[in-house]
Order: C-alpha cells, then structure tokens, then sequence
C-alpha cells in the first residue's frame, strides 16, 4: 500500500512538473513576453555554415511556379504565398516553415533563384516574424529555420537592398534570443539537439 501510494505520488509530481513546463514555454511564447526577444540587431552574417544534405534545382523551379513538394506532401498555392494558405498536414507545413528547402535555391544559383527565395522570407517575416505563435514558432522548427537561414543567407541576401536587409537580420535575432528563452524548456531529444546547434550556429556566424 505504501508502495503503491509513493507511485502515484511520483507519478503526480512527474505530471505537475510537465504541466508546468509546457504554461512556461506558453507563457514565454505570449504576446506579454515579446519584449523580452527584442535587443540589438547584428550588422551581417560573418560565416554562413555548411549545408551538407543534397539539394536539386528542380525543386527550387517547382517551388517558383508555386508548387511545394515538402515532407512527401504537394501544394500548389494558386499564386499566393504559402505562408497565407491553410494545409492541413503538420508535417508538410513544419517543413514550409523550417526553410530547409533554401538549399535547393542555393543549388539552383540563379538570380531568379536567390529573388525567390528573398520574396519568401520577405512573406514570412510580414505574416509570422512578430505572431510568436502556432507551428511556426515550434521551438524546433523555430531552431530548423534559424540553421536554415544562417546556412543559405548568402543566397537569401544576394542582391538585397539596405531595408530586406535589416528587416532579416532584425528577425533573425529575434528568432535566436526566443530559442534561447525556450530551449531551457524543452525536454531531451532532436529537437533539443537542433536547438543547441542552431543557438552555436548564431554564436560562429553574428
């Protein structure tokens, strides 16, 4: 009886603790803490880290003509940023907001390529840059595209004028500080790993 009664004790205690992390991470993520994320904004990107996965240039065509091959899922959007359409699978939209499809711009090496992939950024920053909320700000996707974006800012800011710019690096930094605030909170795993190597990733290159 006392054995049983030290289980559901440990068990309760467990639950709370979890129950806890997951108000912090809500709270820090709350239009009340934004503040916190604000400070000051680095003037460059001083090394861009290696992307060592394969990358094809044909995606990067696709996703010109507004096709989205993402997380084995297709979506055309018709014309319209995919930041502004609904989809409703999880996998397909954490990838679309991770930026790991940067590469295939970089890959491609055309200016038309590196327009594109300014424009995207560009949509993601006016519709989700300052709305700390929903799949995009996941803290591991938040850590994917922080990666992402230290990797492929050379594609990213080619032929960027003075106000793209600093509008990226603006976001850029905020994106860091709240991956710093919420990795204290993340439980063990990949996500954790990424986050930590996003957050040494931002320390080598700003």
């Amino acid at each position: 009886m006392a054995i049983a009664a030290g289980s559901t004790t440990r068990l309760w205690t467990l639950v709370a603790k979890e129950f806890w992390r997951k108000t912090r991470r809500r709270l820090r993520g709350g239009p009340i803490h934004r503040w916190r994320y604000s400070g000051r904004t680095p003037e460059r990107v001083l090394i861009a880290p290696p992307d060592l996965r394969l990358a094809d240039r044909q995606i990067a065509l696709e996703i010109y003509y507004g096709r989205y091959p993402l997380s084995g899922h297709l979506v055309e959007t018709g014309g319209k940023s995919p930041f502004q359409i609904a989809v409703a699978n999880p996998g397909w939209q954490k990838a679309l907001h991770g930026f790991r499809w940067l590469r295939h711009m970089r890959a491609a090496g055309t200016e038309l390529a590196a327009a594109n992939a300014r424009a995207l950024v560009s949509d993601w920053i006016t519709i989700h840059g300052s709305n700390i909320s929903g799949v995009a700000w996941e803290p591991g996707t938040t850590a994917k595209r922080v990666i992402a974006w230290l990797q492929h800012s050379s594609v990213v800011l080619q032929g960027a004028e003075f106000p793209f710019y600093r509008a990226f690096l603006k976001s850029l930094a905020m994106q860091i500080r709240y991956l710093r605030a919420m990795a204290r909170e993340m439980p063990d795993g990949k996500d954790r790993l990424r986050a930590r190597i996003a957050l040494a990733f931002a320390a080598l290159s700003l």
